[in-house]
């Protein structure tokens, strides 16, 4: 059966099932199952892709990716922002920059991990799991595996950090209010807030809901932020090699190749991203178009992760060892501990 009919099939049964009562209790989304379900499926298949197959998964990828990012934006609406007050946005703001630094740093400088694998699991970490590395994902170009790699981890410790709340509720002395804050302020994916918090009282999965959104919110300046970053650290790597390539005549280097700057990488869909979110802010929506949109956008999303998978290689990623495991485990450790103590302190 061709891809472009297979993906769709695998796509629609993730939403399915990620509406289920017993699969959603879990914390586990359409876009995790999607991955999952399309690298079974490359697993398995003894096809071979023809050239019009590769230009779907292709297009899948990196439209239908940049398209459901876009469409994910009318579920947000900076109303949101003022119902939590100005802690919660701050303590956001603190979780997100001291999280992705921290990641980036022991990933590359002590663990030697790839710098994109790296940058993956502390963006999907500080910001909104498997849809912040998607987007992270348009600015690094990284392989495929690396990405999968960065998703698997974020995902199974959000789930630990998931059943974590509960037992961590019966120990703390905190409002109910003040627990969904610390929820949504660490939880790694959307849905996992929405389990977390509800575990404990519809009023705590509410307060989480909305300050995780508002973490989500915060990907559109970060990836901005980032493109800018990694073309301002390209153009100065560039500029060191060109002169040490010029005082050295035995260097074979094409210097007037050393010499090209850099392109900075705007994500475009990111305007888009912030646009649909002000239209949100300030149209009033009908429910049933909302719902047309949350599903579109749902849609183009899993059906990119689902192409990423079915496009992965499994020994890619068992070559990859323990690492990636590594890093993601302190940045949990990081997220529910730290957290907990940045929360106590500003809530």
């Amino acid at each position: 059966m061709p891809t472009y009919i297979v993906l769709p099939i695998i796509t629609l049964l993730a939403i399915a099932l990620a509406k289920i009562e017993q699969v959603s209790a879990f914390g586990l989304s359409a876009l995790p199952l999607a991955i999952v379900f399309g690298m079974l499926y490359g697993h398995f298949s003894l096809r071979v892709e023809d050239k019009r197959e590769q230009q779907f998964s292709t297009f899948c990828k990196q439209k239908l990716l940049r398209l459901g990012i876009i469409l994910f934006g009318f579920g947000l609406s900076f109303q949101q922002i003022l119902a939590v007050g100005w802690q919660a946005v701050v303590v956001d703001l603190i979780v997100i920059g001291t999280v992705f630094s921290v990641g980036t740093f022991v990933g590359i400088k002590v663990l030697k991990l790839h710098r994109d694998v790296a940058i993956l699991i502390a963006a999907g970490s500080a910001i909104c799991g498997a849809a912040a590395i998607l987007a992270t994902e348009s600015v690094l170009k990284p392989k495929q595996e690396q990405v999968t790699i960065a998703i698997a981890t974020v995902v199974l410790f959000g789930t630990l950090a998931m059943f974590s709340y509960p037992f961590i509720y019966q120990w703390v002395d905190m409002s109910e209010q003040s627990f969904g804050i610390y929820i949504g302020s660490t939880a790694h994916e959307v849905a996992q807030a929405v389990a977390a918090g509800q575990s404990i009282n519809d009023e705590t999965m509410q307060t989480a809901v909305v300050v995780k959104l508002i973490r989500v919110m915060m990907l559109a300046p970060f990836i901005l932020m980032l493109s800018s970053v990694l073309c301002h650290l390209s153009n100065r790597n560039d500029s060191r090699i060109a002169s040490t390539a010029n005082g050295c005549a035995s260097c074979h280097i094409d210097n007037k190749a050393q010499r090209e700057k850099s392109v900075l990488i705007i994500p475009w869909f990111v305007f888009g991203f912030m646009a649909t979110a002000m239209i949100n802010s300030v149209v009033i929506l009908p429910e049933s178009l909302k719902a047309v949109l949350s599903f579109a956008s749902q849609f183009s999303l899993a059906m990119a992760m689902a192409a990423l998978g079915a496009q992965t290689q499994w020994a890619s990623i068992k070559k990859a060892g323990p690492k990636p495991l590594i890093l993601a485990l302190i940045l949990f450790i990081m997220l529910i501990c730290g957290g907990f103590f940045l929360n106590s302190w500003l809530i």
